[in-house]
């Protein structure tokens, strides 16, 4: 299961799910009005919702629960001598070694859910469920116990195949998440704790959800109890539909406190097909670091809303260098679908095949761009300061600025200005000596001269761009 308090970490035992089933939909209905020739327009009446009855979960779970399955894994992992040994903390090393003790291998075992999508055997769960198992055992309702095979599995998606050696098995019915909507009722079947075939319900609280993992997904957000066992477990809508695979919860305590997410089922689907095509996954690449879009980066680049995915920087070679994408620019759209958050692009990028063509809508320097990219795949490995120029933008930005010297260029791998100082509203948006200097609103900046243009074409808030260590980071600066 995955829990996270502020970002998602993975258990040792690797279990957790999300499920919902919540308020009800309701119909809505309007009432109409007759109008009588020649009678002025009538007003329609205000929309009422009728109450609606919740969904027959009972026989849901009657109908589908034989279809879920509770899977148990064991194996070994790697942990450091000193993480078993209680006095480490107190006494550190041993005296004449060098460094922490040798890793070894300990035993290994957890507890997750899945669900049959075949009659042959065909299980879907996820892929931390069944990470760095050595042997994996799926256990249906009627109690039979089956040793099974792992066909693949995605850690991008969080998304594995199992298959065991059975036939004429009890199988879900899946539906279609496109429309699956907020407040609607979800159910969710697992086994959490190991407590098999356990039902919890709520509501879809929201739908896309981008989450700050190493997964690109755009998750379903229920409020649906969910605990460590639950992961890897269908979640179902009022008609008795599959619409996700219970995933992720973001907890303080490590239980469930009203947040669990699901991967999508065509997410999970597109990913079972490579998997059962080709044995293995292949996912799009664009080759760029986006950043969200808040208010005070849309006003440094005249965007109407803070909305899009940032682009700050662009990998040399790569889908987004040859399309023309630059730091700077905004991504709105990719194909026609909109992108209001960063993590709307890496999920439609993610789940793209190498090879394909987007067309994306940016906005750069002011006004929309097109422009065209064929998407990569992922890659199998993965100065002396003029005395005079150092204050020159400290009143208006807050910074003591200089180039890098040669050998700074040439170590940093990159040119623009040292931050020596930061003060003052540079300071106050997060900007720290020893940053880089790379653009400001999306223009270049080599020289003190080059600031100064820039700021003075600017309006109250700039768009900083520089790079800290490795990373590059869009940062806005109110200088107004």
């Amino acid at each position: 299961m995955k829990t996270s308090q502020l970002t998602p970490s993975r258990l040792v035992l690797a279990l957790l799910a999300a499920g919902a089933i919540g308020g009800a939909s309701a119909t809505a209905m309007t009432s109409s009005v007759s109008m009588a020739a020649n009678a002025p327009t009538a007003v329609a009446a205000p929309q009422t919702i009728a109450p609606s009855s919740p969904p027959n979960f009972a026989q849901i779970t009657r109908d589908f629960g034989p279809a879920v399955v509770n899977i148990s894994v064991s194996g070994t992992r790697k942990v450091s001598a000193d993480d078993d040994d209680p006095f480490a903390q107190f006494f550190g090393q041993i005296p004449g070694s060098r460094g922490r003790m040798p890793s070894r291998e300990v035993p290994m075992r957890g507890e997750g859910s899945g669900f049959i999508i075949s009659n042959d055997g065909i299980i879907l769960t996820n892929a931390h469920v069944v990470q760095d198992a050595k042997e994996v055992t799926v256990k249906l309702t009627d109690r039979r116990e089956y040793k099974a095979k792992v066909l693949g599995a995605d850690p991008q998606t969080d998304v594995a195949v199992l298959k065991i050696d059975a036939k004429n098995l009890p199988v879900v019915k899946v539906g279609d998440v496109n429309q699956l909507q907020v407040g609607e009722w979800v159910l969710a079947i697992g086994s959490p704790y190991g407590l098999e075939n356990t039902a919890t319900a709520g509501i879809v609280s929201a739908k896309g959800r981008s989450l700050p993992d190493d997964t690109s997904v755009p998750f379903i957000q229920t409020d649906v109890a969910v605990n460590p066992g639950n992961s890897g477990g269908p979640l179902f809508n009022d008609r008795g539909e599959v619409v996700g695979i219970n995933s992720q919860i973001y907890s303080r305590t490590g239980g469930f406190q009203g947040l669990s997410f699901s991967i999508p089922i065509d997410v999970a689907y597109k990913i079972k097909d490579q998997i059962l095509e080709h044995g293995k996954v292949q996912h799009a690449r664009l080759g760029v670091t986006v950043q969200e879009v808040n208010q005070d980066l849309a006003n440094s680049f005249k965007l109407a809303s803070p909305s899009g995915a940032l682009v700050s920087s662009v990998e040399k070679g790569s889908a987004a260098d040859k399309a023309g994408l630059q730091p700077g620019d905004v991504v709105r759209k990719i194909d026609d679908k909109t992108i209001v958050s960063s993590g709307d692009l890496a999920s439609l990028i993610t789940l793209a095949s190498p090879g394909e063509k987007i067309k994306m809508d940016v906005w750069r320097a002011g006004a929309p761009k097109e422009l065209v990219a064929t998407l990569g795949g992922i890659p199998k490995d993965k100065t002396q300061a003029s005395a005079g120029d150092q204050d020159v933008q400290r009143g208006q930005l807050g910074l003591a600025l200089r180039p890098l010297s040669p050998q700074e260029q040439q170590a940093s791998g990159t040119e623009g200005l040292l931050i020596e100082r930061a003060a003052g509203p540079a300071a106050k948006a997060g900007i720290e000596p020893g940053d880089v200097l790379l653009s400001l609103n999306g223009v270049p900046v080599h020289n003190i001269g080059q600031v100064k243009e820039a700021l003075s074409k600017a309006g109250k808030t700039v768009a900083l761009l520089v790079q800290r260590g490795e990373d590059k980071i869009f940062v806005p600066v109110q200088i107004g």
